[in-house]
């Protein structure tokens, strides 16, 4: 039997503009430390704080994978979380985005070369992002978030 291409009928096509507008304005973050020594992480949660309001973008802090569309990775990946990273990216639902924040999660840092060290999250799992810095401003965190956004909305 073959099949048959069908074109998506104009309410199928109102719906997954509807789907896609809505995903670029409901981002659920969910934070994983890979190893870091914590200064990327409190930059992050002084991102989401009132103070600079990251939820304006929509960006919403989650605690379960299942629920997130971003997965925001800070530290060097040691050998025991290469796993864990692994299996919490799988368990993201597509369309799924990784940053990375700060030196040690996109270069390894000052642990790079270290015996018990990976050399960047990239090296495990695939990235869209990166926030450099060590570790980066709640602004520059903010500015990554809404440049992730606005790529977003190119591969529409």
């Amino acid at each position: 039997m073959q099949e048959v291409e069908t074109k998506p009928s104009g309410v199928t096509r109102w719906l997954q503009s509807l789907r896609n507008w809505a995903r670029k304005r409901s981002l659920w973050l969910l934070h994983m430390n890979t190893g870091s020594c914590n200064g990327c992480d409190i930059e992050i949660l002084a991102a989401l704080t009132s103070r600079l309001d990251a939820e304006r973008f929509g960006v919403k802090l989650v605690g379960s994978p299942r629920h997130a569309d971003i997965m925001m990775c800070t530290g060097a990946v040691t050998l025991t979380m290469v796993d864990a990273l692994r299996k919490t990216y799988e368990q993201i639902p597509e369309p799924k985005f990784v940053v990375v924040v700060g030196s040690c999660g996109s270069t390894g840092g000052v642990y790079k070369g270290g015996y018990n060290t990976f050399d960047g999250v990239d090296k495990i799992i695939p990235v869209d992002l990166y926030i450099p810095g060590c570790p980066p401003k709640p602004e520059a965190i903010i500015m990554g978030v809404a440049k992730l956004i606005e790529k977003m909305e190119e591969e529409r």
